[in-house]
């Protein structure tokens, strides 16, 4: 048997602290802005039955050539999931949840992809579903709550585009009209444009090849085969926007990647990213998805946003949320007994978050340690400390007054350590707060 390569599979990665703790931040701060407008988390199988992908986009790359399936051991078939909005319109159809159901979600995600910045085969999304509404109002709540939380993320350099796709017949006449001009110019595309045109000449649309762009140039526009309910709901959807003060581009090339699409569809995109690899996220409305996976007809919108891409977004603006500390406080004991034990486990019952060496280390090494941790204090532990039931609290350097060349230090009773560390944090989160 061959050695196992100690590295993960080509297009995933181990996401280490402190990078770990920057994606729960995002995480936790797209939940609360979900939780304010009323949605609740929905956590759904990382895989399904491969039906419920198939049924919703059998002619896009995502589902023809990028899931991972597989059988398992009862020879069922199954997929990992490549996106969650089919997931959570199966959860719909098999709970039947009141309406209107508005769930946020968050995970992994799995595509067969080309691995590149930002794009992995194992990615991170955040995003929410409203499920049992067609209000066009419907889709400015969620375009805006996607748009709030990318700005709340401090991210500057953001656009956001829109389109609307038309309802089920116009996009399949616009569709076979598609078809029909590209056909006729199909000698000018590229060799993967025309493998695009015989399995969906809709994903032409968003083609970066130059023979693909030059064609695309005369090709006809969604906007000439709008009914006029489709018309009206658009023009609604971009008045509610411009109510918000939310800014917006219209694109009428814009198309999902997905078959499920309905009317409004939109994307987030940042200029601080790669032109290529520029949008960090998007959704649209799918009036027709939770029917097709066999449930009644209900009405859908909802959007999803790339945890990757925001978090690339932010690190090229300098923006949200710089690494926490590993700790607050770091525990230097060179007695060589149980106290550094004790004193964490105190600051760590009390709340506060407390790192401490191992292996009888020298004090040297020990104080390298909590200057690696981040804490913005040290405990001293030493012989004299003990006997004195007390503690030595450093303020390390790099931190308010300890900036200065000698740190500050001063003897703390042991039994008030917790209470003092906790007062300190008080103060420190006031300092910080202060304009």
């Amino acid at each position: 048997m061959s050695a196992v390569s100690p590295q993960a599979p080509r297009g995933t990665r181990d996401i280490l602290a402190p990078e770990s703790a920057r994606l729960r931040a995002l995480v936790e701060s797209f939940a609360a802005a979900a939780e304010l407008a009323g949605y609740g988390q929905v956590v759904s199988p990382m895989f399904e039955q491969i039906e419920v992908f198939q049924r919703v986009g059998e002619a896009t790359d995502i589902v023809s050539k990028e899931m991972y399936q597989f059988r398992d051991p009862g020879d069922r078939h199954l997929a990992l999931r490549p996106e969650l909005t089919a997931s959570l319109a199966r959860a719909f159809v098999q709970h039947r949840p009141p309406l209107p159901w508005k769930a946020w979600y968050e995970g992994p995600q799995f595509r067969y992809e080309k691995p590149q910045a930002g794009r992995f085969r194992q990615f991170h999304q955040v995003g929410a579903e409203l499920f049992g509404s067609d209000d066009p109002q419907a889709d400015v709540e969620v375009i805006a709550l996607a748009w709030r939380f990318c700005r709340r993320l401090g991210l500057g350099e953001l656009r956001l585009v829109v389109n609307s796709l038309g309802d089920r017949s116009d996009r399949e006449t616009y569709r076979a009209a598609l078809s029909d001009y590209f056909q006729r110019r199909a000698g000018e595309l590229s060799a993967p444009g025309r493998e695009t045109l015989r399995r969906n000449p809709l994903r032409l649309l968003d083609s970066r090849r130059p023979e693909d762009r030059a064609v695309l140039a005369g090709a006809p526009v969604i906007d000439d085969y709008w009914c006029e309910s489709a018309t009206e709901h658009f023009g609604a959807v971009r008045s509610g926007l411009e109510a918000l003060g939310i800014p917006f581009e219209r694109d009428p090339r814009l198309v999902r990647g997905l078959d499920y699409y309905r009317r409004t569809a939109f994307e987030l995109a940042s200029d601080a990213l790669d032109g290529a690899q520029d949008a960090v996220g998007g959704g649209g409305r799918y009036d027709g998805l939770v029917a097709d996976l066999g449930g009644p007809e209900t009405p859908g919108v909802g959007f999803a946003l790339g945890s990757d891409r925001l978090l690339l977004a932010c690190d090229a603006e300098g923006t949200f949320p710089a690494p926490a500390a590993a700790a607050d406080v770091f525990v230097v004991d060179t007695t060589g007994g149980a106290a550094a034990t004790l004193v964490a486990e105190e600051l760590r019952g009390a709340g506060i978050r407390a790192g401490r060496a191992f292996d009888g280390r020298s004090m040297k090494a020990q104080m390298k340690a909590a200057d690696r941790s981040g804490a913005r204090w040290a405990l001293l532990i030493g012989p004299d400390e003990q006997d004195a039931g007390e503690v030595s609290l450093r303020e390390m350097r790099g931190h308010g007054a300890a900036a200065s060349a000698e740190s500050v230090q001063r003897r703390v009773r042991r039994a008030e350590v917790a209470a003092e560390i906790t007062r300190l944090l008080v103060a420190a989160a006031a300092e910080g707060s202060a304009p």
